[in-house]
């Protein structure tokens, strides 16, 4: 069933919700193939760290995370993107060929799921990345366990790059680079 979601920015202000959705996503059973931070690392940062994140989330053009409301102003889901220069060190220890954007953070509650939230997450997402000057491609990573993810990224329009990466960790398990062209 389609639910009405507000998506918007996060503001600075916001922090104590941006840490509450982020604890309640590191509490999700599909956590530990959806997350590169436990719940415990995250629960014993110090609010200063959720104020600058939510601060730096808020507006420029490196970072933006947006958020999903339902009508009672709930907040079912968030992504973030961040935008990745090249010539920048990648997350998994490469380097960024060329200017993109990255989308990290993926989460809505259970309770929102298959009701258009990720959908309105990401189409939101997308509209920001592709606002940017010289961006040619959004790309994320997923785990080769989380088959509900990579679903819903092929759904949107996301390809897989041919980029495998080593979950940090976790060398066993895999990372697949999914990317989004510009329209």
């Amino acid at each position: 069933m389609e639910h009405e979601y507000v998506v918007r920015t996060v503001r600075a202000d916001e922090w104590p919700q941006v840490r509450e959705l982020r604890l309640a996503a590191l509490r999700d059973p599909a956590a530990p193939v959806a997350f590169l931070e436990t719940y415990e690392e995250a629960a014993a940062k110090p609010d200063s760290f959720w104020q600058e994140r939510a601060e730096g989330a808020a507006r420029g053009d490196a970072v933006r995370q947006f958020v999903a409301e339902d009508a009672d102003g709930v907040w079912v889901g968030s992504v973030t993107v961040l935008v990745e220069e090249a010539g920048a060190d990648d997350v998994f220890g490469g380097v960024i060929e060329q200017r993109q954007a990255h989308v990290v953070g993926v989460y809505v509650r259970p309770e929102h799921r298959g009701g258009g939230a990720t959908d309105a997450l990401f189409e939101s997402a997308a509209v920001w990345a592709w606002s940017l000057d010289g961006l040619e491609r959004v790309r994320l990573y997923v785990h080769e366990g989380n088959p509900r993810a990579q679903a819903f990224y092929r759904r949107f329009g996301f390809v897989r790059s041919g980029g495998v990466v080593p979950v940090p960790g976790d060398p066993s398990s895999r990372e697949f680079e999914l990317v989004l062209k510009r329209p």
